[in-house]
C-alpha cells in the first residue's frame, strides 16, 4: 500500500521525476525510490506499473524495449508537467524529511530513557553498598572499588548515547531510520538493562 506520503497523484509525480534525471526500467524504478526513502518505502511492482501505463497513456512518458527490459523515458509532455508542478515535487521531499527526523527524534528518546535508567540502577546499586559497608578497610575498599565501576559505567553509557545519536544524525540524514530500526532498539535496551541489572550482585 502507497505511504501517506503519496498523496493523490504524488507517486505519479515522483516517477516522472525520477524519469527525467535517466532512463529507467521499473526495477530501477523501485530500486531507486527505495533508496530515495533509505529503505522506509519499497513499492511493489504492483504500484509502479500501472502507473507507468498512466503516464505512457497520457504522453508523459515513452517505453521501449531493451533485450528482456521495457525502459521508460520521459517526454517532453512530461518535462512541462514536471515544470509546472515543481512546489508540489519539493513538498514531497520536505515530508519525506520531517518523517525520516520524527522517526529519528524518536530513538533518541528511547535511547534517552533507557540510559538514564540505566544509571538509576547504577546510583541505586553504589548506595546500597554504601549503606551496607562498615569501618573496615576491606569494606571500604569495596565499596570504593564500587563507586569507581560506578563511574567507569556512567561515562561508557554517555559514550555509547553520544555515538548512537551521531549516527542516528548521519543515517536520518540519508533517510535511513525506520520503524523497525526503532523497535529493534527498544528490544535490544530493555533485554542489555535486564540482563546488566541480573548480572549485578545481590545482598545475602
Amino acid at each position: 500500500m502507497t505511504p501517506p506520503v503519496f498523496a493523490h497523484g504524488n507517486l505519479r509525480l515522483y516517477l516522472l521525476s525520477l524519469l527525467a534525471e535517466q532512463p529507467r526500467h521499473g526495477y530501477e524504478l523501485i530500486t531507486a525510490l527505495s533508496d530515495r526513502f533509505g529503505g522506509t518505502y519499497s513499492p511493489s511492482a504492483g504500484t509502479i506499473y500501472p502507473r507507468l501505463a498512466k503516464l505512457e497513456e497520457e504522453g508523459l512518458v515513452t517505453k521501449s524495449t531493451d533485450g528482456r527490459k521495457t525502459v521508460y523515458e520521459i517526454t517532453d509532455a512530461g518535462r512541462a508537467e514536471l515544470a509546472a508542478r515543481e512546489p508540489e515535487l519539493a513538498g514531497i521531499e520536505d515530508e519525506v524529511t520531517d518523517s525520516v527526523r520524527r522517526l529519528a527524534d524518536e530513538v533518541r528518546s528511547e535511547v534517552s530513557s533507557a540510559m538514564k535508567s540505566l544509571r538509576a540502577d547504577l546510583a541505586s546499586a553504589a548506595r546500597d553498598a554504601r549503606r551496607s559497608g562498615t569501618t573496615t578497610r576491606a569494606s571500604d575498599s569495596v565499596t570504593s572499588e564500587t563507586n569507581r565501576a560506578v563511574r567507569d559505567a556512567d561515562v561508557a553509557i554517555n559514550e555509547f548515547r553520544q555515538q548512537l545519536r551521531t549516527d542516528l544524525r548521519l543515517q536520518a540524514a540519508r533517510g535511513g531510520v525506520t520503524d523497525a530500526n526503532v523497535n529493534l532498539l527498544r528490544q535490544r535496551l530493555v533485554e542489555l538493562r535486564t540482563e546488566f541489572v541480573d548480572s549485578l550482585p545481590t545482598k545475602d
